[in-house]
């Protein structure tokens, strides 16, 4: 199909008079970015992409990603125009209640946005973490006579996300692993909220990529050709990712607010939106109006891409068969969870052993089980043992299911997302639990966007020790807790850390935080596999055969030493529950029959041993239970002398109970 100047510029001003009508009708959004971009959006989706929007899933589409995601309407007017299944009353339904047009790109929200953009520079990572998949996944089936996977990942980002340093983080990977898949333009409009970007901006952004070993290359953002060539000659770009750095003016087409930042972040104004549709060439007085070329241009494109997947279909059909068609079924369904358990590790019942070392045991064998499984840790692989030996690494110009991410932990959690996103992968990424402060946005992204994404956070408390209140994590679990629909699970010792990992290879509707001990922990003698019980996130470890007098609730190494103390405290006549609490959020899925079985309203008397705060703790204990727990910052000390100096112990949590009954 022949596109001319012409029509690119007819694409280009129909998605910037969409835009900023759907923007002056929710009175929010952000329209200069969108009328800056506009003729770069117009050269992808009618002459470059290839995607299917009859067939938004087709997992050897090109991958776009908005990092700039504040220009959603730019993307809601483009899979408009291109055929997706978003409407013109969705168009004029941007930012309402329950529209498929949001303020910002939602992953599952509408057709065609591949992750959740806003916050800056996560797209940016995103979009490597989709490449990596990419590369992974043509790596596995791909060969000199079968070529299977063979597509970009293509992602617009602006100055804000180039100025975020998770975006410094994900280039510096993304140029180490030399990601040929990857091309980005960069909107480099100098515009920000505040004003220009001498501001606050003077690197030379070239040099900046170029030092990352990124091909750059420089192209004015509204030349069609210009845009055009340079995209092209990134595709050939095959040992490195691709940046073009894309002249641009915001606000591109309005009369008098072109250039000015006051488009950034607020509608034209009814006059302004008026008198932009007229220097475009627009009826100003026609509202969300496309013309018939456009659709008949794009609809033409869509008929091609239909025919360009059917063709994919048709080698996929003849090329994926057999033992390949087999393996290839392993990487897009869920993993048999029977057969798994017939694999777990086994640990001794008199053997003490940290939650993180039998985490690392687990990890061995899902490597062998779950082919799909990739990940690793930003430079503490050894100490969380979430490295697994005898397989592949992902570093310099390589690829391999243990990923090096380097001392990036928030890039590293970003690009999870990605692989994530991208489909066929369940990525985990490791950390010590306090470093997840550094990796929160994306965590809480993760949640919002319910990816099946794990994170295994070792040194999970005071009891690391030596390294001091730095490394101490004594606010985090309350702080993860927080995030919505992020399942926390803090396993006890060995048994619960292969049911953890069992429950979060099982939650697919959301990410799943296992946190695990540095220090060694007792394996619990239980009733007959009672540590399946994990998966309804609290359960009954220890009991009398009588009714109780108080119930000791705990959460990970802090068990075991409630245990203890419920035995003594039976030589004082006292008659103890103790009740193994790994995760809230298992436990509140639960009916009310079992949280009632669990802890009985006539059992008032309650007792919270963990180290760490105790907020949160009142919804399952009261106000008037008793806390033993970390309300400050620990010191540089051996473990166990931290346990003794904190009440972390048998001997003061009996004579603290005992205190406490009689009160």
């Amino acid at each position: 199909m022949k596109i001319s100047a012409d029509d690119l510029k007819l694409i280009a001003n129909t998605i910037r008079s969409l835009s900023i009508d759907a923007i002056q009708k929710a009175n929010s959004g952000h329209p200069g970015m969108v009328m800056g971009c506009a003729d770069i959006a117009a050269v992808l989706w009618s002459k470059i992409l290839k995607h299917n929007p009859s067939n938004p899933g087709w997992i050897n589409r090109d991958r776009f990603v908005l990092s700039a995601g504040h220009g959603s309407m730019l993307m809601y007017s483009v899979l408009h125009l291109s055929g997706y299944d978003i409407t013109l009353e969705d168009i004029k339904n941007f930012r309402q209640m329950n529209s498929i047009t949001p303020g910002h790109p939602e992953y599952r929200s509408t057709p065609g946005i591949e992750t959740t953009t806003g916050p800056l520079g996560q797209g940016f990572a995103n979009a490597i973490g989709m490449a990596i998949a990419s590369l992974f996944l043509a790596r596995e089936f791909n060969d000199d006579e079968v070529s299977i996977i063979d597509h970009y990942i293509y992602a617009i980002v602006s100055d804000g996300d180039v100025m975020e340093g998770i975006s410094y983080e994900a280039a510096s990977i993304a140029g180490h692993i030399g990601l040929g898949n990857v091309i980005f333009i960069y909107d480099y409009n100098k515009t920000t909220i505040e004003g220009d970007i001498d501001l606050t901006y003077s690197e030379d952004i070239k040099k900046r990529f170029e030092s990352c070993n990124w091909h750059v290359q420089f192209a004015d953002g509204h030349n069609y050709d210009e845009i055009e060539n340079a995209v092209l000659k990134a595709q050939k770009i095959e040992d490195r990712p691709s940046i073009i750095i894309a002249n641009t003016v915001i606000a591109k087409g309005s009369p008098n607010k072109e250039g000015s930042e006051d488009t950034h972040g607020a509608p034209l104004g009814e006059e302004e939106v008026r008198a932009s549709k007229q220097n475009i060439g627009f009826d100003a007085n026609l509202h969300f109006y496309v013309p018939q070329r456009v659709y008949d241009i794009l609809t033409e494109r869509k008929g091609e891409l239909k025919r360009i997947n059917e063709l994919w279909d048709e080698k996929f059909n003849k090329l994926i068969v057999g033992n390949r068609k087999d393996r290839w079924d392993k990487f897009f369904t869920n993993p048999d969870i029977e057969s798994l358990r017939k694999n777990l590790p086994v640990f001794d019942i008199d053997q003490a052993i940290a939650t993180r070392s039998a985490s690392g045991k687990m990890l061995e064998m899902l490597f062998k089980e779950v082919p799909n499984i990739v990940g690793g840790s930003a430079d503490l692989g050894s100490s969380n043992k979430s490295f697994v030996k005898g397989y592949e690494e992902t570093g310099r110009n390589k690829l391999g299911r243990n990923i090096h991410f380097g001392v990036r932990e928030h890039a590293m959690a970003a690009i999870q997302n990605g692989i994530s996103c991208y489909g066929g992968f369940l990525p985990y990424t490791a950390t010590f639990f306090v470093f997840t402060d550094y990796m929160r946005p994306a965590v809480r992204i993760a949640a919002l966007s319910r990816l099946h994404v794990i994170y295994v956070l070792s040194h999970d408390s005071v009891f690391v020790g030596e390294d001091g209140p730095t490394h101490q994590p004594v606010e985090h679990l309350a702080g993860i807790r927080m995030i919505p629909n992020l399942t926390v699970i803090r396993p006890a010792d060995a048994l619960e850390t292969r049911e953890a990992w069992i429950s979060a290879i099982e939650n697919r509707d959301g990410p799943t935080a296992l946190i695990l001990t540095r220090q060694n922990v007792p394996v619990i003698k239980r009733k007959s596999q009672a540590e399946r019980d994990l998966d309804k996130g609290a359960y009954i470890i220890y009991d009398t055969a009588l009714a109780s007098d108080v119930i000791l609730i705990a959460s990970g190494s802090e068990v075991h030493i409630s245990i203890d103390a419920a035995i003594k405290l039976e030589e004082e006549g006292i008659k103890a529950r103790v009740i193994s609490f790994p995760s809230w959020e298992l436990f509140e899925r639960q009916s009310c029959e079992y949280k009632e079985k669990i802890l009985p309203k006539e059992i008032k008397k309650r007792v919270v041993i963990e180290a760490g705060i105790r907020m949160g703790w009142e919804r399952y204990a009261g106000d008037k239970a008793l806390y033993i727990t970390m309300e400050q910052f620990g010191v540089s000390a051996p473990y166990k002398m931290l346990a003794e100096r904190y009440g972390f112990n048998c001997d003061y949590i009996k004579a603290k109970v005992l205190e406490y009954l009689k009160a």
